[in-house]
């Protein structure tokens, strides 16, 4: 029992830094153009990443090694493969507390990637890891913001020229709301939509015998959103537009784009909560289980409830505690951000996610949004880009994985050492 309480604060500690890095750098953008306060940025990501980790997150086995390191590969040493989780959760939880000391954005997946290599590496030698699938994360880093910079810069150039610059910006507003509001949906739909309406189908299948596809159930989710923001945001527009000169007009349009922003932001927090709560309890997962049964988990394997709990209070309290440095850095030290530009960088970091996963590459959120909101600085003529502070974000990206790997083959070779395994 003393051991299990021990890994447990070990995955606590490692969702606390993953809550004040990951999840900060996602709400970052919508805190630095002020479309949200920090109060605000907390209380949103806070209730619904902890929803998303503890409802729809429990198939995190899967997100264990990302194709890196076999888990069977330990059949027959399933204690060594204890101490090198243990090791991975202490790994990647100092690793993301240094990052967020010095107010770098950095991926939690690739710190527990690297970590997951390190421990391999001492315990079963070089052909354990498949070194493939690291060259294809290392090409991550420069295609992920690449592309997503890009995108950023045309929805950008888009926005701008269709309805910021227009002689009438509120009424050229009027027209774009249904079609923004169809591309937030239609984008992160495919990410949220399928995690909240397959429960919802098997309650409709198993009680009412529903029979239509599940992906119809889906679609109708996704119209009846598109249907009410566009209301809401006409709505909101009519008593905004009173106002009579362009500065305020301009006003009116961005504190309806923040709007949008918003929006995307809860969209983000609800899709990392449901998705990387994987890197803070996937260890804990596999540790307990070898625990009580002694023996390697299958693949399928799913975390207990109370594992999902702990790991969303540790990356609601992370976040709350520690996460300021990481949201100033992403949304005020590059470029200075408006509504109109953040929500550009969401969801420009959004379809860049989509697009990977389409074609199989293990990207990271924080790579996407850097990305995105360097891409909008690039397009905007005139705007001063903090370098300096894009060089130690990209330091910090380059680090990741080799420190990660050299600091978790360094911890489980002492665990190793003081256990006698």
């Amino acid at each position: 029992m003393v051991f299990i309480l021990f890994v447990s604060g070990l995955a606590f500690y490692l969702a606390w830094n993953l809550g004040a890095n990951d999840v900060a750098n996602a709400m970052g953008t919508s805190v630095g153009s002020k479309a949200v306060t920090l109060r605000q940025a907390l209380v949103i990501a806070g209730i619904l990443e902890f929803t998303g980790a503890v409802v729809f997150g429990r198939q995190v086995i899967q997100t264990l090694t990302r194709g890196v390191v076999d888990a069977q590969a330990f059949a027959n040493m399933p204690q060594t493969l204890s101490l090198g989780m243990m090791s991975v959760l202490m790994t990647c939880g100092l690793w993301l507390q240094i990052a967020t000391w010095r107010g770098w954005p950095v991926a939690s997946s690739h710190a527990t990637i690297g970590a997951l290599a390190g421990f391999s590496l001492v315990a079963l030698g070089t052909s354990a890891v498949q070194w493939s699938m690291l060259g294809i994360i290392s090409l991550s880093w420069l295609l992920t913001p690449v592309t997503s910079g890009g995108i950023a810069a045309l929805i950008y150039h888009l926005i701008a020229q269709g309805i910021l610059k227009s002689p009438d910006p509120v009424s050229r507003l009027n027209e774009w709301i249904p079609w923004l509001s169809a591309g937030l949906v239609s984008i992160f739909g495919v990410i949220v939509l399928p995690q909240v309406t397959h429960p919802l189908y098997q309650v409709l299948q198993a009680r009412w015998h529903w029979q239509l596809p599940e992906q119809d159930l889906a679609i109708a989710v996704g119209l009846t959103a598109i249907l009410t923001l566009t209301t809401w945001s006409w709505q909101k527009l009519d008593r905004s537009s009173d106002a009579v000169s362009l500065e305020t007009d301009a006003t009116a349009v961005e504190n309806q784009l923040a709007l949008f922003q918003v929006c995307s932001a809860c969209f983000v927090a609800f899709a990392h909560g449901s998705n990387d709560v994987g890197n803070a309890v996937a260890p804990l997962v596999v540790i307990t289980a070898i625990f009580s049964t002694q023996a390697i988990p299958t693949a399928g394997a799913a975390a207990p409830l109370w594992i999902m709990i702990l790991g969303g209070l540790g990356i609601v309290v992370g976040l709350a505690v520690s996460g300021k440095k990481v949201m100033t850095t992403i949304g005020e030290d590059i470029i200075p951000l408006q509504p109109s530009s953040g929500f550009c960088a969401e969801l420009a970091a959004a379809t860049t996610i989509l697009l990977a996963s389409r074609w199989g590459l293990p990207v990271s959120t924080t790579h996407a949004l850097v990305g995105g909101v360097m891409g909008i600085g690039l397009s905007q003529r005139g705007q001063t880009i903090q370098w300096a502070t894009l060089r130690q974000i990209a330091g910090a990206w380059g680090l990741t994985l080799p420190i990660c790997m050299g600091l978790g083959a360094l911890l489980f070779s002492g665990l190793q050492f003081l256990t006698g395994l």
